[in-house]
């Protein structure tokens, strides 16, 4: 028999006053899995999120969380669950290692705080407290205080946020490590790379809304792009016209190229029909290169380019 879901969530709608922060959002993520939640700022998704978490009420809509409802169910839940805010919410005198060891008083079975110390790098910060601890510490120490009771499911809200490249790659492999033990892991990032890295499955939200969800590889798909560099204003109608049929040509922005071919990767007759029409023009171009589609191609097509307050 397969498994609940760990998180369905359908039709959720959540306004505050006259705003509406979610409107009829549906997602479902995998137990065992980790699935990455993406949007702009002001998408919705923190507000899903904590939701799910039993943190708000919604004013429509159905959310079960391990097959329980996050409110009325919270005394059921919240030993299978852990958390990490983006604000961690520990006491700002209280000691690194103090805390995780009173935290685990709470639990039935927890990790050795001593050896959850070691995985996030803060061994040396035992002693430290919460407030002199760097914005990236901070959060290595929210992670483990998420992780610390064995949990079947952990939300993880911007969880390398502030991080340096290794701290983040040690994250990157705690969060692995947890899927690999059967742990379903709910992820919010602005980092593209860190979601087509880690999640099974991505949802990218806007205005409340769910409107894209998939692998990163079918959202991304097979389409094959060459990019290149040269003066604003080329005519793309006439470099398309000498391209392989299907192809796609656009640039953005101003003096940046893009070619796209569906249904695999670029081909030897397409870079030197590029390079043929670019000579024919007396075009130049540079920083000529062959890559595959990235999620951060996709989340912009489909949320836009514009700045969110």
């Amino acid at each position: 028999m397969s498994k609940l879901p760990a998180v369905e969530v359908s039709g959720l709608v959540k306004r505050y006053g006259p705003a509406t922060a979610v409107d009829g959002l549906t997602l479902t993520a995998a137990a065992g899995e980790v699935t990455a939640i993406l949007g702009p700022n002001g998408a919705g998704k923190t507000t899903t999120v904590e939701i799910c978490e039993g943190y708000r009420a919604a004013d429509a809509g159905t959310v079960r969380v391990l097959g329980l409802d996050p409110i009325q169910d919270a005394v059921k839940l919240k030993p299978r669950v852990g958390v990490m805010l983006q604000d961690g919410g520990i006491p700002p005198a209280v000691p690194a290692g103090e805390y995780l060891r009173t935290l685990s008083r709470f639990h039935v079975k927890p990790h050795d705080t001593a050896w959850l110390l070691d995985i996030v790098g803060l061994t040396s910060h035992t002693k430290t407290p919460y407030k002199r601890l760097s914005g990236g510490q901070q959060q290595r120490l929210s992670l483990a205080a998420a992780v610390l009771g064995r949990p079947e499911l952990v939300f993880l809200d911007e969880p390398t946020a502030g991080m340096d490249p290794q701290a983040r790659h040690a994250t990157w492999d705690l969060v692995t490590a947890l899927r690999a033990d059967g742990v379903a892991v709910i992820l919010t990032t602005h980092f593209m790379e860190e979601a087509e890295r880690l999640a099974d499955h991505v949802v990218i939200i806007d205005h409340g809304q769910t409107v894209a969800d998939g692998t990163p590889a079918a959202l991304t798909g097979s389409a094959g792009q060459l990019r290149f560099r040269a003066e604003p204003g080329l005519d793309t109608d006439s470099l398309l016209a000498a391209l392989p049929t299907g192809s796609a040509a656009k640039e953005s922005p101003a003096g940046h190229y893009l070619i796209e071919v569906p249904g695999g990767a670029v081909q030897p007759a397409l870079l030197a029909a590029v390079t043929a029409w670019c000579a024919d023009r007396a075009v130049l171009p540079s920083s000529l290169r062959i890559e595959s589609r990235t999620l951060e191609d996709v989340f912009l097509e489909l949320t836009g380019r514009d700045l969110r307050g």
